[in-house]
């Protein structure tokens, strides 16, 4: 068995050998290391809960039968009451329909192309779905679409769209239209941006919905979203379709009163 190490004696004179510091520094450093891997963590933990937290953030203003995760998947927001501008135009029977002659009810208001196969079926779908949902609150409830194609203005055109995607389920369903200086004038009340290259090319235009109260203020804008297959074609998952339609009947329904 070989023996165990012994330290040399302290020669005269001088001081002993101080003991080596490297398992110290060892400890430190391994230490350090802990301690900026936990910061690491902990910063982790904390901004992935804020970043949560931020998804499940509530619009203010929404009322309370709408859930959060609802309002931020419509992409709702209060609006402050202002009068809604007015118009007077055609609907799908030929009807003059003016938004003055709709006060008392509440009126879901959105810009359609009749010949748009994107975003504007999806909405309509929403349309039909909130309609069901609402039941008995139904006949206090418009649903109004307004025409933002500038080449097919007809209301053959708007009636052949109302058939072809079942709006004509809706009793008080319009889709109007008119003289081009009539939408014109509407698209700029409201904001919505139109591009029109020309007959036969898609119709670029924003995609929102205003919800109007029965005395003809704006109180809640939606802003409907859609996805696309790899070979282009729009969908929305059911289940998402299904959300859509009762925030809208709910939203509605709580200004119908």
């Amino acid at each position: 068995m070989a023996s165990s190490p012994v330290a040399p004696p302290a020669q005269a004179g001088r001081p002993p050998p101080r003991p080596r510091r490297a398992p110290v520094i060892a400890y430190l450093a391994a230490g350090a290391a802990l301690v900026v891997c936990a910061g690491l963590l902990s910063y982790a933990l904390v901004h992935g809960r804020q970043r949560g937290q931020a998804q499940l953030l509530r619009p203010s203003g929404i009322p309370a039968s709408v859930s959060t995760p609802l309002a931020n998947l419509m992409g709702l927001s209060a609006l402050p009451g202002p009068v809604a501008p007015g118009f007077t135009l055609t609907d799908q029977a030929g009807r003059t329909i003016s938004l003055a002659s709709l006060r008392g009810h509440a009126v879901v208001l959105e810009f359609m192309d009749p010949h748009c196969t994107d975003i504007c079926p999806i909405v309509s779908a929403e349309f039909v779905d909130a309609y069901r949902d609402l039941g008995a609150t139904a006949p206090r409830v418009v649903f109004l679409a307004i025409n933002v194609n500038p080449y097919h203005r007809t209301v053959a055109d708007m009636a052949a769209y109302s058939r072809e995607h079942g709006l004509d389920a809706i009793p008080d369903w319009h889709f109007v239209t008119g003289p081009l200086a009539a939408l014109r004038a509407s698209w700029s009340g409201y904001h919505i941006a139109v591009e029109a290259a020309g007959p036969s090319a898609d119709v670029q235009h924003s995609s929102v919905i205003y919800f109007i109260d029965p005395s003809g203020r704006e109180r809640f804008l939606a802003t409907p979203t859609d996805d696309h297959t790899a070979g282009g074609t729009a969908y929305l998952p059911a289940g998402q379709l299904t959300e859509w339609g009762h925030g809208i009947a709910l939203l509605a329904r709580q200004l119908a009163g």
